[in-house]
């Protein structure tokens, strides 16, 4: 196997060189040596020495070198040796102080006098042997052999020994060696140092003077033993170096730097000089060394890398910088860093003075060109270092220095965010803050776009680092990148937003430790800075510093039309893009409010940063500016999120005694902007004028900043008794006064900063202590404030008695306008009214600010009709319909305290329009709602409507006289009689007050009868509602009742003239739709009609004036007109033909007239004479109408067509039994059955359609079919008897029984007939036998602005005419 050389350890080299060494000089000069045994012994003169002089030195085991000190001292003496014996010898003497220490130092401990020799004479050969590789193994065994025997003595003896030789020496051209040992012996032994520095001046003085000498050889080598004297010890030898010399070297340094040439002499005065500017007293003196005293070698070659032209400086110049400028331009990148990291060491023992010269000399310049060629990460971070102590100097902006290597800097820093040393692109960075922060607004770094684009583009590469405080710096030099002065143009506001975007995302990632966690390392984030925590906290601090830097650089812009938009942007695109100013903006105000918000909170939240949280409320504040479209909901948010109680908290914590007062303003400044936006949308019902919302600022302003102390301490602060107040906005008062507004606007958002209980007592202490100095008028903004903390925390609180209640009622008196203290808050009402004297006092004018502000947010007409989309179904109820929240809260209000019903009934009778129809809404809603009052409250109204009537009928009367109405008269009578219709349907017919028609209910029909006949047929807002009144007294006053009401109605001739229009009008064809009557008005009129046609006949009462009315034209409405005619309307004409059909078409109230489309040609025949008016051709005319609307399933339509269906064919009956059977036997009566059973289940076993199929059946009928009757009856036992309703059953019960009747049509099997019986058995344990008594009760249905009794629309039954099932 070969052997190589990486097989061989230390020791095995040492003996291969002494074999090789003695091996030559055997050969050489025929000496013989113990080769075998490697054994350092001459031994031509061995024999002669004493033996303690031997030793076998080596390794414990046994064996070793066997050395003779005598020998290799005689062979070091003898001129005779050949060098390369010698360098034997000493290559075994080191390879012996290597592998046995302490032995060869055992020898010489016998006699120190062979010691100093040996010493001496490996002294000599420094200057005797020139092979310097024999040179290099007498350094090496020097050194080693001083380190060996460890004395002062041996040191101080070499020392002088130096000394001696370099005076004795006429030139030092030979001391080279000497030097190159003497700078070993600093290096390895550091104690020498001090003694070289201190004793032996003299010798110091040599290597001064060794630098004159014009070998460079020389000078590195004596610049090598100052450089070790400069850096052993850390420099502690240089602190103790006479000055003089330190001074001299100083020169001398320069002066060989300016002239050095070879690399050696470079490297080493490059290093010197780095130790000596490390020194502030040696930069003084370089930096003062006038350039004369550096002169150039004359010999020296134009092209040499360090020469100093003499004739291009000034002599006052110094020449340090153009040095050092001169390393930077050499192509070897350590020398760069070290000249870099020398003007760093300059610059930062003496910036103000030393600045200046580097940068007259260009430096920054080069030192940015540096930055653009090296990725070396030393060079990078000394550049880096350099010039930041560099930009502390204006004269480095105002010579443009900055303008010229931002570009470099800007590369520099995107490439140095790749390396690995995170500590340089943190370098990198800090320069590029420097430069932001410290350029002047005169001279732009960024002109246009790409610029500005580029630097963005590091920043956030910085913020994106791996490395936590890399991306704090980032984010410090984006806070200086978002300067105004710093923005190109156009301004890049998509950038920007990015930037901001890419710090908040940096906060997902930030390590925010638990409570528990937080508390446990508090004090050692004290004691460790540099720990994670405190790094995330740092960096949250700079994030928010430069969030604060975007808002106002937001503002900033927006305040400036120049930099709002991109004057660039084409005109087209304009209109489609966003405004880039407006995004940012939004950015901005997204990021706080989802990201920023919750992690300062939650940094924050156990130990509170007062840095940190001064920056956060000044964050908050600027969000007021940026967006003026969102700012009240982003007010309202922080409100109701408890930023109310926050800053007081954080005040009162951190604030108290004069501390952290930028924090404080911090904090006030939010809390006024917070304060002052809510303040403005609070809109009280008069409007809070100038002077209030001032008022308030000024109360903020100048008390807001006093308040620091505990939200614990407010009560007592509150009952305190202040002095008189000199100023009205300063002061203990004052402060009170903040404290009420504060506590105003924090409830008002849900904040509850004291109990209620606290805040109530607290406040009627304030009024009481404000009108016991003698005056009891307070500002109005801080009236208003306790009037709403009163009302807002009173359901905790006890009752008041007579003073406080006083106190308080001359505090609201003391104001000329309550409804500037109004607040919209349902508590308000509950307050003044619980006190009786308030409420007499205050309760008009509260009810009427709340109807006014509620007119505000509420639409009337909507509300009306979406009821009467609701109404136009039977079975949903007026009273099921939910009425808005302020509505609501009144009627609450109304439940507890029934007093306002008056004062809501006087403001229906004696308000403008808007408010009177507010009132009548919520009495409407009152009435609707039905609660459960402890008294009657329709009995309670009608004496009130009564006498509003009446005065309204004076009004009229003396307008009919020529005196004319008053306006309000005009404006109330409608709400007036709308309210009747309300109270009328809301009023249960078994209520006690229709058991007779008399008293206040009859004074009541008599009064609307008599309006009704005097009102213009014009004046449909009033004639509407009192006729349907007067319908609904008509049909739900018992029957024993109805004789005085109809004859009333019926001897007012005004009120038949007014049906008579109504009628004449929409009868009549010439008449556009718009002159029309209303579809509503035209309803009431028929439902009255018919009422008064019923009660007429069956109580023979006396008619004074008849209506004509042609039922020509009501046939045709019905068969041609249906699709352009309300549904409602259409069931009214049919309950009014219903009604004249059971009286055989002859009535003394309705004069009917007829035409040839219902009786035909003349002469007429004898059918059409039993059946005038109406005719043959009339009742089939009649009938298809009926089958018709039939068909329209809508719920009213549909009953009223099977009734009239019903009174046509009974009518038909009494007067032409074979016209009855033509009628029902026509082809159109199967179609119609078809149609209706193929609607779906319901449509089978609706109370209409069971009584269509029992009146087809009575009539001989050949259209029901006994599919029919089976499909009937399959959807029966599948709903089941018991879940039929009263009416269907009913029905039902009919069928059957006409079944069971008519057993051959159609003929049944025996099987269903058994199913028949089987359900008249289960019907007739479900139900009653009353076949014609009523089955639904007579409730009023109100559609719109018609009443509608649902008892005239329940389906009839077959032998009851005129009766309900």
């Amino acid at each position: 196997m070969r052997l190589t050389q990486s097989m061989l350890t230390p020791y095995d080299s040492i003996y291969l060189n002494l074999a090789r060494v003695a091996f030559v000089c055997y050969i050489t000069f025929g000496v013989t040596t113990k080769m075998t045994s490697g054994d350092i012994v001459y031994d031509k003169i061995h024999f002669r020495h004493d033996p303690k002089w031997s030793g076998r030195l080596g390794p414990a085991e046994g064996g070793g070198v066997l050395l003779c000190v005598a020998c290799v001292i005689e062979m070091i003496d003898n001129d005779d040796i050949a060098s390369v014996r010698k360098s034997f010898a000493l290559s075994g003497i080191s390879g012996v102080l290597k592998c046995s220490p302490g032995a060869l130092r055992e020898l010489l401990r016998q006699d120190k006098r062979v010691s100093l020799h040996f010493t001496a004479s490996l002294l000599g050969m420094l200057h005797t042997v020139e092979d310097p590789a024999t040179l290099e193994k007498v350094d090496q065994v020097l050194v080693q052999l001083l380190l060996e025997l460890h004395s002062e003595m041996s040191y101080h003896f070499v020392l002088d020994e130096i000394h001696k030789q370099l005076s004795d020496q006429l030139s030092m051209k030979g001391s080279l060696p000497t030097f190159n040992f003497l700078g070993n012996l600093v290096e390895a032994v550091p104690n020498v140092a001090h003694s070289l520095v201190t004793q032996y001046v003299p010798l110091l003085e040599h290597l001064c003077s060794a630098l004159l000498y014009p070998d460079e050889a020389l000078k590195a080598s004596a610049l090598y033993v100052w450089l070790k004297l400069f850096g052993t010890a850390g420099g502690l030898s240089a602190q103790s170096l006479p000055i003089a010399i330190r001074d001299r070297v100083c020169i001398l340094l320069l002066q060989t730097l300016a002239n050095a040439s070879s690399p050696q002499l470079i490297n080493n005065c490059v290093g010197l000089l780095w130790l000596l500017v490390q020194l502030g007293e040696a930069v003084s003196v370089l930096m003062n060394s006038p350039g004369d005293q550096i002169m150039c070698h004359e010999n020296q070659n134009n092209g040499q890398i360090l020469c100093q032209n003499q004739e291009q400086q000034s002599p006052e110049q110094c020449p340090l910088p153009l040095i050092l400028k001169k390393l930077l331009m050499s192509g070897d990148e350590t020398l760069q860093a070290t000249s870099a990291r020398c003007i760093a060491s300059i610059l930062v023992h003496s910036p103000s003075q030393c600045s200046a010269p580097f940068i007259k000399a260009d430096v920054p310049e080069f030192l940015f060109d540096r930055l653009a060629s090296s990725n070396s990460e030393v060079l990078l971070w000394s550049a880096y270092s350099c010039l930041v102590l560099l930009t502390d100097d204006p004269l480095f902006f105002s010579q443009c220095h900055s303008v010229y290597g931002i570009e470099s800097l800007v590369r520099s820093v995107k490439e140095a965010l790749q390396l690995t040393n995170l500590e340089v692109p943190k370098q990198g960075l800090l320069l590029l803050t420097e430069i932001l922060e410290r350029q002047p607004p005169s001279e732009r770094l960024f002109p246009s776009g790409s610029g500005f684009v580029a630097v963005s583009e590091a920043v956030m590469g910085g913020v994106s680092s791996s490395c936590l405080l890399v991306a704090t710096q980032a984010a410090n030099a984006a806070a200086a990148l978002f300067r105004l002065n710093n923005q190109s143009r156009p301004v890049q506001y998509g950038k920007i937003e990015g930037i901001i975007e890419a710090i908040t995302n940096r906060f997902s990632e930030l390590p925010l430790p638990s409570p528990a966690h937080r508390r446990s390392s508090r004090s050692l984030k004290r004691s460790d800075p540099n720990n994670q925590a405190s790094r995330s906290e740092g960096f949250l601090l700079q994030a928010l510093i430069c969030f604060q830097a975007a808002c106002r650089l937001a503002e900033e812009c927006a305040s400036e039309p120049v930099l709002k938009e991109n004057t660039f942007t084409a005109p087209s695109k304009h209109s489609c893009a966003q405004d880039p100013l407006e995004s940012l903006c939004q950015c901005l105000l997204r990021c706080c409010d989802s990201v920023w918000i919750p992690t300062v909170i939650k940094v924050c939240e156990h130990s509170p940063n007062p840095q940190i949280l001064q920056y956060f409320y000044s964050i908050l504040s600027s969000q007021f500016t940026l967006l003026p479209s969102l700012i009240f909901v982003f007010a309202n948010k922080l409100a109701s999120s408890g930023f109310y109680r926050l800053p007081l908290e954080h005040k009162g914590l951190l604030c108290a005694g004069n501390r952290h007062p930028h924090l404080n303003t911090s904090c006030c400044g939010f809390l006024q902007k917070l304060s002052m936006c809510l303040l403005s949308q609070s809109d009280p019902a008069s409007g809070s004028c100038q002077s209030d919302v001032e008022e308030v600022e000024n109360l903020l302003l100048y008390n807001l900043p006093f308040l620091c102390c505990r939200l614990s301490d407010w009560p007592s602060l509150l009952r305190e008794a202040p002095g008189i107040q000199l100023c009205e906005y300063k002061g203990p008062r004052a402060i009170q006064y903040c404290l009420v507004i504060i506590l105003h606007l924090a409830l008002q958002q849900g904040d509850r900063l004291l109990p209620d209980q606290t805040v109530f007592s607290s406040v009627v202490w304030l009024l009481h202590s404000v009108q016991a100095q003698g005056s009891c008028a307070l500002p109005r903004s801080v009236l208003r404030s306790a009037l709403y903390l009163l009302a807002v925390t009173q359901d905790k609180s006890p009752n008041l008695d007579g003073a406080p209640l006083n106190c308080i009622s001359k505090a609201l008196s003391s104001c000329q306008s309550f409804s500037s203290l109004y607040i919209h808050h349902p508590a308000l009402l509950h307050f003044i009214w619980r006190y009786p004297d308030l409420a007499e006092k205050f309760g008009p004018v509260v009810l009427e600010l709340w109807l006014s502000k509620q007119a505000h947010h509420t639409d009337a007409e909507k509300t009306s009709a979406d009821i009467q989309q609701k109404g136009e179904k039977t079975e949903s109820r007026a009273d099921d319909q939910e009425a808005d929240t302020a509505t609501m809260e009144l009627l609450s209000v109304i439940e507890k305290y029934p007093a306002a019903i008056l004062t809501l009934l006087d403001m229906v009778c004696t308000r403008e329009a808007t408010l009177a129809g507010q009132a009548m809404w919520v009495l409407e809603v009152l009435l609707r709602v039905q609660r459960e009052y402890e008294a009657d409250l329709c009995a309670n109204l009608r004496p009130a409507l009564l006498q509003a009537l009446q005065r309204l009928s004076v009004e009229s009367m003396g307008h009919g006289l020529g005196q004319g109405p008053t306006a309000q008269a005009v404006n109330s009578l409608p709400l007036v009689l709308k309210l009747l219709c309300v109270m009328q349907a809301s009023d249960p017919p078994s209520s006690s007050s229709y058991s007779k028609m008399d008293g206040v209910h009859f004074k009541l029909l008599y009064h609307v009868s008599n309006i009704a006949g005097k009102l213009n047929p014009s004046d449909t807002g009033s004639l509407l509602p009192a006729l349907s009144y007067l319908y609904c007294c008509l049909s739900l006053s018992p029957a024993h009742c109805t004789d005085r009401a109809v004859s009333v109605l019926l001897s007012n001739s005004g009120l038949m003239d007014q049906l008579q229009t109504v009628l004449s009008s929409s009868s009549a064809p010439s008449l556009s739709p718009s002159a029309c009557p209303p579809s509503a008005l035209q309803c009431c009129s028929h439902l009255l009609l018919s009422s008064l046609i019923t009660l007429q006949r069956v109580n023979s009462a006396q008619v004074q004036k008849s209506i004509s009315w042609s039922l020509d034209t009501a046939v045709q409405r019905l068969l041609v007109q249906k699709r352009n005619t309300d549904n409602l309307l259409l069931a009214s004409h049919l309950r009014l033909l219903q009604t004249l059909l059971d009286a055989d078409l002859a009535s003394a109230v309705v004069c009917l007239s007829t035409g040839p489309g219902l009786l035909g040609p003349r002469p007429m025949g004898v059918e059409d004479g039993t059946l005038y008016p109406l005719g043959s051709r009339g009742a089939q005319c009649l009938s298809i109408a009926l089958s018709g609307l039939l068909l329209q399933k809508h719920e009213l339509l549909l009953r009223a067509s099977v009734n009239c269906l019903s009174s046509l064919l009974g009518f038909l009956q009494r007067k032409s039994p074979a016209t009855a059977k033509y009628v029902v036997c026509q082809p159109w009566s199967r179609f119609l059955l078809y149609c209706l059973f193929n609607s779906g289940e319901s449509c089978r076993l609706h109370p209409a359609i069971l009584r269509l199929l029992t009146i087809l059946l009575q009539n001989g009928s050949t259209a029901v079919w006994e599919p029919d009757l089976l499909q009937v009856m399959e959807a029966v036992e599948r709903r089941g008897v018991k879940e039929l309703s009263e009416e269907t059953a009913q029905a039902l019960r009919l069928l059957l029984i006409q079944i069971q009747i008519n057993v051959d049509q159609p003929p049944l099997a025996e099987e269903h007939k058994q199913r028949v019986g089987g359900m008249m058995e289960s019907l007739g344990l479900q139900t009653p036998p009353e076949s014609c008594s009523p089955s639904l009760p007579g409730n009023v249905l109100r559609v719109g602005d018609v009443s509608i009794c649902l008892s005239d629309f329940t389906v009839k039954a077959g032998g009851c005419s005129g009766k309900l099932l």
